[in-house]
């Protein structure tokens, strides 16, 4: 099973301004860049909220084409589409990041291990 997502040249600005103005979505963001390029399982997330509302942002994030997500048996290995984004906008999601990376007001996902590079 593959799970379509946007071709890079399809990632629009407005939707991906869209999908990071959560701050669920954001957090993951935050936390998916900490973790520079692992892939990470849907449940890595579970902190955030229920199964259905993570179903949902992880969704947004991946038909924004800000997220690759892969199914590998019964897992879901998420990804950010950092190369695609930087080709796309340059600049633009390092920014969110360094911009996001102080802010009390995101939820905290992964607690203690949350580092985001500089």
């Amino acid at each position: 099973m593959t799970l379509p997502h946007p071709n890079t040249d399809q990632i629009s600005l407005p939707i991906v301004l869209g999908v990071l103005g959560d701050p669920t979505r954001l957090a993951i963001v935050r936390y998916l860049a900490s973790k520079q390029g692992v892939p990470l399982n849907c449940s890595q997330f579970l902190d955030l909220c229920s199964k259905t509302n993570l179903s949902y942002h992880l969704a947004k994030l991946r038909e924004a084409g800000v997220t690759r997500t892969e199914v590998v048996g019964t897992n879901r290995m998420i990804t950010l589409r950092r190369a695609d984004l930087e080709a796309r906008f340059p600049g633009l999601l390092d920014s969110v990041i360094a911009a996001a990376s102080d802010d009390p007001a995101l939820p905290a996902v992964g607690g203690h291990d949350l580092e985001v590079p500089a």
